[in-house]
């Protein structure tokens, strides 16, 4: 979580963002950047109820996609 929130910093991207985090050859973290704070995907995942960001976020990119 360290390097996503020092990505997150150098690169000044705001929320809420997805952002993935590659580790290694092999292992990608993903976290939700939202207004309160960092989450891992997994927990925003089964909660995604308390980030209506998420929703923006979600519907934003569906319109991206049928355009």
């Amino acid at each position: 979580m360290t390097a996503a929130r020092k990505f997150i910093q150098a690169k000044g991207i705001t929320p809420p963002a997805l952002v993935l985090v590659k580790r290694n050859e092999h292992t990608t973290d993903r976290y939700f950047w939202a207004e309160k704070g960092l989450f891992g995907a997994q927990y925003v995942e089964e909660n995604h109820f308390l980030f209506p960001s998420l929703r923006e976020l979600a519907e934003e990119k569906m319109a991206a996609t049928t355009r």
